[in-house]
């Protein structure tokens, strides 16, 4: 029977706090079994743009069909990479620049295998989830729709 892994919450109301991320760190602490973290924190970049400057990203998602694809690809590291555990999240709504809008945590007793996932999962979350952000521009606030790259 193929083991399936339990599927958590990933998306956060606004940005991703230092403060959470710092906790989600912490608490892997009495997992001794763990040799290797390896993090990918997503900040949002003040890019110029022709309207002007990037104030922030607001993130709207098909969000059963995103879960959906967020537990299959977390199904797929599993599979792939020796793994301990696994934590994404990723920010619907207003995240300004500076600001981490995808946290992405892999735990594995070795560290390549940390390293790969991480890279494997960062990849397919922005190949493969249905997550559309809106790029705020310049004081005014207008919207562009953004391209991921």
């Amino acid at each position: 029977m193929e083991k399936t892994h339990k599927s958590k919450k990933v998306f956060v109301e606004g940005p991703i706090s230092p403060d959470f991320i710092s906790k989600s760190i912490a608490s892997h602490q009495s997992k001794t079994g763990i040799g290797a973290h390896a993090i990918f924190l997503g900040q949002i970049r003040a890019d110029q743009k022709e309207a002007g400057v990037v104030t922030g990203i607001e993130y709207t998602a098909y969000e059963e069909m995103a879960n959906q694809a967020f537990q299959d690809i977390r199904e797929a590291a599993f599979a792939k990479f020796e793994l301990t555990c696994m934590h994404i999240y990723h920010s619907l709504g207003v995240v300004p620049t500076g600001e981490i809008s995808l946290f992405v945590f892999v735990s594995s007793p070795h560290r390549r295998a940390a390293f790969e996932a991480s890279e494997f999962v960062v990849e397919e979350i922005k190949a493969n989830v249905p997550i559309f952000g809106k790029e705020l521009i310049g004081e005014k606030g207008e919207y562009v729709w953004k391209e991921n790259s």
